[in-house]
Parts: C-alpha cells; structure tokens; sequence
C-alpha cells in the first residue's frame, strides 16, 4: 500500500519528501508525478514505506500540517481505477448500416 500526499508545494522534491517520511519509518519508493506536456510537479505525490504501521505513523502525524507553506493532505492512497476510452462507449462500434 502506499501513501497520498496532497497541496504539496510545487518545489518540493522527491529527497524532501522521503526526508520528512523517513522520521516515521523506512522509506522504500517516493513519486512526485508530473505534467505531461509542461514537466512540471502536480502538487501530490505518493510514498511507499515498509510496513503498514510506519505508514499509519506517517497519516496521523502528517495529515494537515504545515509544510513548504502548505497544509498537507496525508492519506491512504486509493487504488488506480481503470480508465476507459470513448467515455465508457470502448465496446460499442461506430459506423454506418449493415452490409448488402
């Protein structure tokens, strides 16, 4: 499992973020995604740490305080839903009538 990080400023880096997580526990990945087109950081990320009661420390001690500048969202993070193309019509085919 591994952990959401919210409203983070767009300075920070993936080293601050696992500085700051490693109080709690070992840090085993940190990703900051970023924007296509611009590269620049979205403003979240997610934390992975070895074990689930180091993450439980990282929540309940992080979420919602000050950090950067920013109050920090500091959560579970919720698994990728699956997403599909032409707004839920993937299996439907287009196209005129039937054949002759």
């Amino acid at each position: 499992m591994s952990i959401y990080v919210g409203n983070l400023s767009y300075d920070v880096t993936q080293e601050d973020l696992s500085e700051v997580f490693q109080d709690y526990g070992t840090v085993k990945r940190v990703q900051l995604p970023t924007d296509r087109e611009t590269g620049r950081p979205r403003g979240f990320g997610f934390v992975e740490m070895s074990t689930e009661e180091e993450e439980e420390k990282a929540i309940n001690a992080l979420d919602g305080a000050e950090w950067m500048g920013r109050d920090i969202r500091v959560n579970k993070a919720k698994p990728r839903e699956d997403r599909k193309s032409g707004g839920g019509y993937s299996n439907r085919r287009g196209g005129g009538g039937g054949r002759y």
